[in-house]
């Protein structure tokens, strides 16, 4: 069969950019039940990597003389323009709820029509979020030409792209506070140490002995039951539950304190930081309580990040204090799509991480056979040894995390569904580096491939998007 030829697309300068260096090491998510240290991504020095809080509170203004060009480190810009605000607070709409949805108005008819125009696409985004129902799909359409950095509309758009806000705004007041209160329930209930459950026990019992002793007489001897026992090994015992729950915190603490080293938002000295990592501990050991089969998986840390620090740099102070809460409803709908690729036992199955890595195998041969040859049979590099992280992970450690809040753009609006764009990503990313990987051997290739150089991120997804 004759090669297929190389698309022009290929030829683009967008992939000439330099390799990251010096590089991190491997990830190795293969050993699910390990948590195997992580190195910070890139070498850098704090220095080098200014953290996202301190860049997204910076003043509009400074950005408003350049619009064309108002990306901060990737694409992280001010967010100073206020979107949504959270029912009951003081802040408003840009929008108000009189106009006609449908009609445009005057305002937006004078707005240079230019899709690089910032202001341009924060209108859109405003106009688009502020109608009494969402349109879903226009919505999905804006979103996956990436989404501006501006007055919360990201954290607006992923609640509403992963179903967690309705598509009536009427009904968002209640669907928050429905949720949030219930996130504060399982919070109340999985968090808490087994004296506190004991106190509460004999609490309730001695209420109990005094009712039958003002009935029956003097006061019975209490006698704690096996199951309060500190040495109780039953499945019941309170304090068995207790130590099965320390040994998964545990695990939850060592791979949240490794994440993004290099951002002072969730690595920092400071309390906000810390603030931060206890909150991801929570979000992920509740998950784990509720979630007995898949429990906590190492590399779920990474998957949780982009979430909480969109919501937690929401402009909005309502959402900001509530940012766990939506967190953790967020994070389950995502991982609704890809929670088979975390439980071990469905790994060999038609649902499972392998299958979906022969599907991204099988597209990289029907777009390159003569890649798809060199890499399965001339050099012999097996696609697991690169792609599972890519895969479970949803490309959070192949690009910088400016880079990767703009892939989630599009993986969140894909109206199949994230897992087909980022199957079609992770193709893309293959066929960009086609001529280092055709000269390369199985250690050069693999080496490669485990540490990705850094690329035009835009241009990326649109060779993915042209794989459709």
């Amino acid at each position: 069969m004759a090669p297929k030829p190389v698309p022009a697309w290929l030829n683009s300068a967008a992939w000439a950019s330099k390799p990251r260096s010096p590089v991190r090491s491997s990830y190795s998510f293969g050993e699910r039940s390990s948590s195997a240290p992580f190195e910070s991504r890139g070498g850098k020095s704090a220095g080098d990597n200014e953290d996202f809080v301190s860049k997204i509170s910076k003043v509009h203004g400074e950005n408003s003389m350049q619009h064309g060009e108002s990306e901060v480190q990737g694409g992280l810009v001010a967010p100073t323009t206020q979107v949504w605000s959270n029912p009951g607070t003081t802040a408003t709409l840009q929008k108000s709820d009189s106009l006609d949805p449908l009609s445009p108005t005057e305002e937006e008819e004078k707005v240079v029509k230019s899709t690089s125009s910032f202001d341009y696409r924060v209108n859109l985004f405003t106009t688009e979020l502020t109608r009494r129902r969402i349109h879903l799909a226009e919505l999905q359409r804006l979103s996956a030409q990436g989404i501006p950095d501006a007055g919360g509309i990201r954290a607006t758009t992923w609640k509403v792209l992963l179903g967690y806000l309705p598509r009536n705004r009427e009904d968002w007041a209640t669907e928050l506070a429905k949720k949030r209160a219930t996130y504060v329930v399982f919070r109340d209930e999985m968090i808490i140490n087994p004296s506190e459950v004991t106190r509460r026990k004999e609490e309730m019992e001695a209420m109990k002995a005094a009712e039958l002793e003002a009935l029956e007489g003097p006061l019975q001897r209490h006698e704690i039951t096996h199951d309060d026992h500190p040495l109780s090994l039953g499945s019941k015992s309170v304090w068995h539950q207790f130590f099965q729950d320390t040994e998964l915190a545990e695990q939850i603490n060592r791979d949240v304190k490794r994440t993004h080293p290099d951002m002072q938002f969730f690595c920092g000295d400071d309390d906000f930081a810390r603030e931060n990592q206890e909150a991801l501990k929570r979000i992920l050991f509740i998950f784990a309580k509720l979630n007995p089969g898949i429990r906590y998986v190492q590399g779920m840390n990474e998957v949780l990040a982009p979430l909480y620090y969109v919501f937690k740099t929401d402009v909005d102070e309502m959402n900001v204090a509530h940012a766990e809460e939506d967190s953790f409803f967020c994070f389950v709908e995502l991982l609704s799509d890809f929670r088979d690729h975390f439980c071990q036992q469905l790994d060999n199955s038609a649902v499972g991480i392998r299958s979906t890595i022969s599907q991204m195998t099988q597209l990289l041969r029907r777009q390159d056979e003569e890649l798809w040859r060199h890499l399965e049979i001339t050099s012999k590099v097996n696609p697991q040894f690169y792609a599972f992280r890519w895969i479970t992970l949803l490309l959070t450690q192949e690009f910088n995390f400016a880079d990767s809040l703009r892939l989630w753009d599009s993986l969140l609006s894909n109206p199949d569904g994230p897992l087909e764009i980022l199957l079609r990503v992770c193709c893309s990313m293959l066929l960009c580096l086609r001529s280092r990987l055709l000269a390369g051997d199985f250690t050069t290739n693999l080496k490669l491939l485990q540490h990705f150089p850094s690329v035009d991120i835009n241009h990326l997804l649109k060779v993915a998007d042209d794989l459709k």
